[in-house]
């Protein structure tokens, strides 16, 4: 049985999560697709470019461990995207997942984003069953903007 989602804490990313924020994502990008992308590194590598950038990033903890992550980036056009979510294993199923989008989304509109993007690949069926079930919406494939990332092949966005 899955721990309880209530046993989680939603924070801000605090100084020392670095290692925290490389080794969730690299977690779930190597059990999927073998190995991270050179856009991956750039971004895990260095969190505080997101943060310095007006972009906030979100952990769950279960009693002091980061057990989930979620980005909030500034794109290169001034808009914003959901970015480098991750629930450990161990954790999956639990409802954490869509704790972190909430706040994600929650604090877009504190914010004043009119409109949230993410990416990510059609093998991830229930990432984005849990992206749909928030008020994403895939993007036409007419309308979707070259992403950094080989393994894209499934744009979304929100309207806030």
């Amino acid at each position: 049985m899955a721990p309880r989602p209530a046993d989680v804490t939603i924070r801000d990313f605090a100084p020392g999560d670095e290692a925290a924020f490389l080794e969730l994502n690299e977690e779930w990008i190597v059990h999927y697709f073998e190995f991270l992308e050179d856009a991956d590194k750039e971004v895990l590598s260095n969190p505080h470019r997101i943060l310095a950038g007006r972009g906030r990033i979100f952990f769950a903890v279960r009693r002091g461990t980061p057990v989930g992550c979620c980005a909030l980036m500034m794109g290169p056009h001034g808009d914003y995207e959901v970015a480098k979510m991750a629930v450990t294993a161990s954790e999956r199923g639990a409802g954490i997942g869509r704790r972190l989008l909430e706040r994600v989304v929650a604090a877009a509109r504190e914010m004043g984003i009119g409109r949230l993007f993410l990416e990510t690949n059609r093998k991830l069926t229930p990432a984005i069953t849990l992206y749909q079930s928030v008020g994403f919406r895939h993007v036409p494939p007419e309308r979707f903007v070259e992403s950094p990332y080989a393994r894209s092949n499934v744009q979304m966005e929100m309207n806030l």
